[in-house]
């Protein structure tokens, strides 16, 4: 469904990606893991077209989608979610919604258009809130909800796209140990056809959702493999310092 072939990108002296190949098949949910400044990013950008590679491909659903732009591949079912929130804030959670699933239906002329007077963006809203559990804030303004369900929305609106395969920059920064179990939940009640890669630093998260764990460090893919050996790989508990003795 999502496949790189040795993508690499080097700022200056410093490479954020070095030859990254991944295969993700379809409905496969897969976390990339790795300590601050590993190079998670970087292939995560490239992928949704944020970023150019210096040299590698990216295919989507067997297509090359290399060269196409960020709205192409979007509409080509890749859609992200970001680590801060990219929400309109004046805008209710309903309208927000509604703004994305017009875009999907092709029902968006301009951004204040009357999107929600069409049915079938009606019920992409509703079944889209119901799926990440934000029913009882539809109405409310995303300025009066709390950073949580900002995180749920920003799902939501990803969601709404309807994509293949939706990428996300970890989901669970800054909200507190009961909305990150909430947030798993969320991830393990999505569907199962629709195929997840995660940027993730929670460990409890990575290996309760994931079906595979990927590793980078220095921009290197240094582990790629089930989530049962990434626990017992030296290699890891190396490059995390201790950290992973408590995951």
């Amino acid at each position: 469904m999502l496949e790189t072939r040795n993508l690499d990108k080097s700022f200056g002296a410093v490479h954020g990606a070095r030859k990254v190949s991944l295969k993700l098949e379809r409905g496969e949910r897969r976390v990339n893991l790795g300590p601050n400044g590993a190079g998670k990013a970087t292939p995560f950008n490239q992928l949704v077209g944020e970023l150019t590679p210096d040299s590698g491909r990216v295919h989507l659903a067997g297509e090359d989608v290399t060269a196409l732009p960020v709205a192409k591949r979007a509409r080509q079912g890749l859609s992200r979610s970001y680590q801060k929130n990219t929400l309109f804030d004046g805008l209710t959670v309903e309208e927000n919604l509604g703004l994305a699933a017009a875009i999907y239906t092709g029902n968006a002329t301009h951004i204040w258009s009357d999107s929600l007077g069409k049915a079938e963006v009606r019920e992409i809203v509703r079944d889209v809130a119901n799926q990440v559990d934000l029913m009882p804030f539809l109405h409310a303004k995303v300025s009066e909800i709390s950073y949580g369900v900002r995180r749920q929305l920003e799902v939501g609106v990803a969601l709404a796209t309807r994509p293949l395969v939706l990428l996300m920059d970890e989901p669970t920064s800054g909200v507190g140990p009961e909305m990150a179990k909430g947030f798993h939940d969320l991830l393990n009640n999505l569907p199962r056809d629709l195929t997840l890669l995660i940027i993730e630093h929670d460990m409890d998260l990575a290996f309760d959702v994931a079906d595979t764990i990927t590793v980078l460090n220095y921009g290197e893919v240094v582990f790629d493999g089930l989530p049962d050996a990434a626990r017992g790989s030296d290699l890891l508990k190396e490059i995390y310092l201790g950290s992973w003795e408590d995951a």
